[in-house]
């Protein structure tokens, strides 16, 4: 019996990846719903392609032109992403959760109450709302599965471990486009040339934080809250290959580590096919050379300032993850858009994470979604009132 498929997302990088496999493997499975926010060219191509009945474009505009355009066809086009369960009405097996931002986070709760099987690739979803979204994992019965490469990595080298066991765990970096430049050749440098990460394909911001680390700071608190760690054994090592993804070392003196190519395909495929007896990747070839020079390097703070901001990550939830995404996201787009200099998006992080303002909620903690909602709007409100340097 086929598979049923939900993908939340289905025009951005990891949607695209999971509908890609499930049109060259359509034997296994049955894509039954598509969303996007305004991306209809790309999602009636999908949904004409497997004959997906349902689709859902979020952005009302499109929403409306599409529905006209399909008024005689068999494809139900439906717009409001606070509706998933009435469109779902059944448990299926599993749902891709790939929307980009806090705009996922609750399409991901309400995709957990009809899902069998939930897979995130939401990064700001779990870092803001990891303990409403671990709510509703325990009260569904829904399996959990992190589609990020290093913590799905992390999460299939601890089955059947205690977490008591865990001495230390290290996230990769590739250290991004800059590793090898020196600081004085950057502090200016354009963002076309920060977007050239070296072995990853990815979108603008999340290509910024590659370069910047942030994004391994983003991991850190996001293994923290998956895996229920002390952030303490939690640390992160470049490995400019990327073939690595995590290690984990154990209180018994044994080492695992996990290794694939820079291909989101691999933990994406291994993730629809959970609790298959076996399935083949297309590419099987063993990376000896990669392997062979493995190259980990201890991340130099005066490269990567953002590493100091480890020793502010607590292990209680508070409003700290909102507030750190929100105003990283801030500067990214003030740098993206020729605002500020390269230099100047590390400095006034490091700069507005400390500042009274921000400080006083770092011991509150959100009570439900639009608490976060209403303080990344405070955030957003008071950063557009100041100057940047």
């Amino acid at each position: 019996m086929k598979k049923k498929i939900a993908i939340l997302g289905s025009t951005g990088s990891i949607g695209k990846t999971t509908f890609d496999i499930i049109k060259k493997n359509k034997k296994d499975f049955e894509i039954i719903l598509l969303t996007t926010n305004k991306n209809t060219n790309k999602i009636l191509q999908q949904a004409k392609l497997l004959k997906v009945k349902n689709i859902l474009i979020s952005s009302q505009p499109h929403y409306l032109k599409i529905k006209k355009k399909l008024k005689n066809s068999k494809i139900k086009v439906h717009n409001n992403l606070d509706n998933l369960q009435n469109i779902v009405k059944r448990k299926i097996d599993y749902t891709m959760c790939a929307i980009s931002g806090l705009s996922g986070l609750k399409p991901t709760i309400d995709a957990i109450k009809f899902s069998k099987n939930i897979a995130i690739a939401n990064k700001e979803s779990i870092i803001c709302g990891w303990q409403f979204i671990d709510k509703a994992l325990r009260k569904n019965k829904t399996n959990f599965i992190p589609i990020d490469s290093e913590h799905f990595s992390i999460w299939t080298l601890l089955k059947n471990q205690n977490k008591n066991n865990i001495k230390r765990i290290y996230l990769t970096a590739s250290g991004g486009p800059f590793l090898n430049k020196k600081n004085s050749s950057i502090e200016n440098i354009k963002p076309k040339y920060a977007l050239k990460h070296p072995n990853w394909k990815m979108g603008k911001k999340i290509s910024i934080d590659s370069a910047t680390l942030m994004n391994k700071i983003f991991e850190v608190i996001e293994a923290k809250k998956i895996f229920d760690l002390d952030i303490t054994k939690i640390k992160i090592i470049i490995h400019p290959r990327s073939y690595m993804h995590a290690i984990v070392h154990f209180n018994n003196g044994l080492v695992k580590f996990l290794a694939h190519d820079t291909n989101m395909a691999i933990p994406i495929m291994n993730s629809l096919y959970m609790n298959y007896k076996s399935f083949i990747y297309n590419n099987d070839k063993l990376n000896f050379e990669a392997l062979n020079g493995l190259n980990f390097i201890k991340p130099d703070v005066k490269k990567f300032p953002v590493i100091k901001l480890l020793n502010r990550i607590k292990n209680k939830y508070s409003y700290f993850e909102t507030i750190l995404i929100s105003i990283n996201d801030f500067l990214v787009d003030k740098y993206l858009n020729g605002e500020i200099n390269y230099f100047s998006l590390n400095i006034n992080l490091m700069k507005l994470i400390k500042i009274p303002y921000f400080t006083r909620y770092y011991k509150l903690k959100p009570k439900n979604i639009i608490d976060i909602k209403i303080m990344v709007k405070k955030v957003n409100t008071y950063l557009n009132k100041i100057k940047l340097n």
